[in-house]
């Protein structure tokens, strides 16, 4: 078994609908990834805000393009057009 990490590290909170869309894109995508769930009292979110430059949720880290971002929607968009079929 590797002990290599995922190069997708998402951040995320417990039963988070905007959250579990992008965990849904990633399982569709086929992707591996890391959860990091996160402090959920916003001001309490440091570890996402030294990452992303906000404290919101979700937030992606991925290693293989350098590309870190939050909200889901942009999630989703970067993964399909990323990773998607005719990527």
């Amino acid at each position: 078994m590797s002990d290599e990490q995922p190069a997708i590290t998402l951040y995320r909170l417990q039963a988070c609908p905007y959250c579990e869309r992008v965990v849904r894109t990633l399982d569709e995508q086929g992707l591996a990834y890391q959860s990091r769930f996160v402090e959920p009292m916003h001001s309490d979110r440091n570890v996402v805000k030294r990452v992303s430059g906000k404290r919101s949720v979700p937030a992606i880290v991925d290693d293989n393009t350098g590309v870190t971002m939050s909200e889901s929607a942009n999630i989703v968009e970067y993964l399909e057009n990323t990773y998607g079929e005719g990527a």
